[in-house]
């Protein structure tokens, strides 16, 4: 039996209406022009002109689990606790991910030389131990108790934890292993050269191998100039045709991050119109997951919308898009792992959206035989696509969603921060009219298109890059 029936368009109304829009071509121009200047600009060459020590203390290994986005913030962090400790820094050890199974390793994802050389005058790097500590190893620390493994590192740690619980094992054994690393280090009252640092590492020092930045370039370049039927069957040459496209401004392109799995799906205990049969086997998942110890499960699932805890589906996505203004030929891309509910659950959006776009439509197998099976790999194609947009909207929250949002504040880009409160509310009203709806929408949305949030305690660098790695112009 499938666990859920296909999911009928559950804003029906609202659906029609949006599917005959017409767009003006004002809020269209609004919609797609740049952020104009907000007076910051990246800054992260940091004031600290010591030389390295000519003796490091040892080297620090960590051991990093998550997700691609969750890996990356960690090896930020990694650099910045090697500063404090004036370790050297040993490439880090990606762990293999319980849920994707991907065996990626930092020289898969990163290029190592780039990473190492725009690092040499911050902290010392090595690519491998040295045969005298070739023992150190991710199998010797998982069989037994070691006294250079750091088990217990808190989340959040400060510099003085570092300085004080680590620096002691690196200088009695030239070794600390760090594992388990992730969130491991804090982002408050740290000095200015260490948080700049973690700020050069993530935007500027981890660049991606050069075949992933080959595909992601080739996924860009068909999303910006689309070769139509005509060009491809030598109607016309498609040089020809790339450039009338630049010529009449168009090839811009939104990317919407869509993360839409069964995990989250279950987590939130909200209902997705899959009918009895799926929230039955949300509710055993749940079950098997976390025991059914799920916060959310406490409310029902319209308290939960109209507190905005709920993932929007892909049809709600596709709904707020069209109110903002996207035209339905709009090129959106879609970067996303598998949506539960399938092609039964994106239907809608298509129907919206029906020049949408993925990895497997823009290119071909053999153009991604290279990152096929590998969700860090595939991860990190749709974080260059992303980059890459004229607009960036994240469905979810998330690793991603935070880190291309961070990333796309530091360079000044348009990234459409979705206001789940408000959509969660507006969702809840089935008698609402599109122009009602569309207005409600635009008005909620004003001042979530970019622009710059200063960091607050506790919150992250990599998401907040303002003002810790960013100065007033």
């Amino acid at each position: 039996m499938q666990e859920w029936n296909a999911p009928k368009p559950r804003h029906l109304p609202l659906l029609k209406a949006a599917i005959q829009r017409q767009i003006p071509f004002r809020q269209q121009l609004d919609l797609w022009s740049p952020l104009p200047d907000q007076g910051w600009k990246p800054c992260i060459r940091t004031t600290d002109d010591t030389p390295l020590p000519r003796k490091s203390p040892g080297y620090i290994q960590v051991f990093l689990d998550g997700g691609l986005n969750q890996q990356r913030m960690g090896i930020c962090d990694a650099v910045a606790v090697a500063k404090i400790l004036n370790a050297t820094l040993v490439i880090p050890h990606l762990e293999v991910n319980p849920v994707w199974q991907d065996t990626s390793s930092f020289s898969d994802i990163f290029d190592v030389d780039h990473f190492v050389s725009l690092l040499e005058g911050d902290i010392s790097i090595v690519k491998e131990l040295p045969s005298e500590y070739s023992w150190s190893t991710r199998e010797y620390y998982a069989t037994g108790i070691r006294d250079t493994r750091i088990k217990m590192a808190p989340v959040h740690a400060s510099a003085n934890w570092y300085l004080e619980n680590v620096l002691p094992i690196l200088q009695r054994f030239g070794i600390a292993a760090i594992s388990p690393f992730s969130h491991r280090l804090t982002f408050n009252n740290l000095p200015t050269n260490i948080q700049r640092l973690r700020c050069k590492v993530n935007f500027e020092a981890l660049a991606f191998v050069p075949h992933i930045r080959e595909l992601g370039q080739t996924l860009v370049s068909r999303l910006r100039y689309p070769v139509t039927e005509s060009q491809a069957t030598g109607n016309l040459n498609v040089k020809n045709g790339r450039e009338e496209m630049r010529n009449q401004g168009s090839g811009k392109f939104v990317v919407l991050h869509l993360r839409f799995d069964k995990d989250m799906a279950a987590h939130s205990a909200c209902d997705f119109g899959g009918g009895k049969a799926e929230r039955m086997a949300l509710a055993k998942y749940r079950q098997v997951i976390w025991q059914g110890r799920v916060v959310n499960s406490q409310f029902t699932n319209e308290e939960l919308r109209s507190q905005g805890r709920c993932p929007l589906t892909p049809e709600q996505i596709g709904l707020l898009l069209a109110a903002l203004g996207f035209s339905n030929s709009t090129r959106l891309y879609l970067a996303s792992h598998k949506v539960y509910g399938g092609e039964s659950r994106i239907s809608t959006l298509r129907k919206l959206f029906p020049l949408m776009e993925d990895k497997k439509s823009l290119s071909s197998a053999e153009e991604r035989a290279k990152v096929k099976g590998k969700a860090s790999l595939l991860a990190a194609v749709d974080y260059y696509v992303s980059m890459q947009s004229d607009v960036f909207i994240s469905a979810s929250p998330g690793n991603m969603h935070n880190a291309v949002l961070g990333h796309r504040a530091f360079l000044n880009l348009k990234t459409i921060r979705p206001n789940m409160a408000l959509l969660g509310q507006l969702f809840l009203n089935k008698s609402m009219e599109w122009s009602d709806f569309q207005h409600a929408v635009i008005q909620g949305h004003k001042n979530r298109q970019g622009h710059i949030r200063l960091r607050k305690e506790k919150q992250s660098i990599y998401t907040y890059p303002a003002p810790n790695c960013m100065c007033q112009a």
